[in-house]
């Protein structure tokens, strides 16, 4: 593939580029099958919410990386926006630029706060660059820093099958709604989630509960790893039996945790919780 130059571009002229990378929830995680390469098919509908990293791009004289906030573990080279930097930069002829992010999404937590940090440097690398790349191949570059990646490139409602790359659009809309949303500082295995979750079809479909008001979704909307997450970290379900008590509608653990959010209808403040407008 010919590398688009960029020569023409004057670093001096570039403007500073912001973002906010969002946090995403698992409404629903079915663990639906194990894969001949080792991953699992899934269902879940993946959703958006308004709890953000910051994100700062300028053009620089070489690649460089800082960060605020949060502790942000493994070396700069793990890091997935440095990833996203080195993954364009293999076809396009990019210069130099100095990221900066400011970490507020919990890591290891169920949120996709990494993956939406590194979803967000294509993004704006391309509308920075001027690289004209469309938004199916940003999903399958995005897919190549991780399962999570391709659903923050348009970053909204979907439901997601395959290995939660495959999007199909879901008219759910929970404008209005509120959402207090825990992680109880516990890291837990992906891995050893996976490994204790049996895969089976589901009895219903995601779509089809999440057509029903969210009031019966409690005993319905499952996500696979609450039974075994819970038998090992009895404080992860604790979170969730207080929401439900607080008057939540709707409460779950997203991904494989250990973040928790319940849904209510009615603006709240719980000690302890992050709260959002949706």
């Amino acid at each position: 593939m010919q590398r688009p130059a960029l020569s023409t571009f004057f670093t001096s002229h570039f403007p500073l580029m912001l973002s906010f990378p969002n946090a995403k929830i698992n409404l629903g995680l079915h663990i639906v099958a194990k894969r001949p390469d080792g991953y699992h098919n899934i269902e879940s509908c993946f959703y958006p919410i308004p709890w953000c990293d910051a994100l700062e791009v300028l053009p620089s004289e070489k690649l460089t990386f800082t960060s605020s906030g949060l502790d942000i573990p493994g070396t700069q080279e793990s890091n997935l926006c440095i990833k996203a930097y080195h993954l364009l930069k293999k076809t396009y002829d990019l210069p130099g630029v100095h990221i900066h992010l400011h970490k507020v999404i919990p890591m290891g937590a169920g949120l996709g706060g990494g993956s939406s940090d590194g979803a967000f440097t294509l993004k704006m690398l391309n509308d920075l660059f001027e690289l004209g790349i469309d938004v199916p191949t940003l999903q399958k570059l995005a897919g190549q820093l991780g399962s999570d990646c391709p659903f923050f490139i348009e970053n909204k409602p979907v439901i997601a099958t395959g290995t939660g790359t495959n999007f199909k659009g879901t008219a759910l809309n929970l404008s209005g709604k509120y959402i207090a949303i825990k992680h109880p500082q516990i890291h837990v295995s992906t891995q050893k989630a996976y490994s204790l979750v049996k895969p089976a079809a589901p009895t219903h479909s995601i779509e089809s509960i999440l057509s029903k008001p969210i009031d019966q979704w409690k005993d319905v909307l499952q996500n696979d790893f609450e039974a075994s997450v819970f038998a090992q970290f009895p404080e992860i379900r604790d979170v969730k039996n207080q929401l439900y008590s607080a008057g939540a509608t709707y409460a779950a653990m997203s991904g494989s945790g250990s973040a928790v959010f319940g849904l209510f209808e009615q603006e709240i403040s719980l000690e302890g919780f992050y709260t959002f407008e949706l």
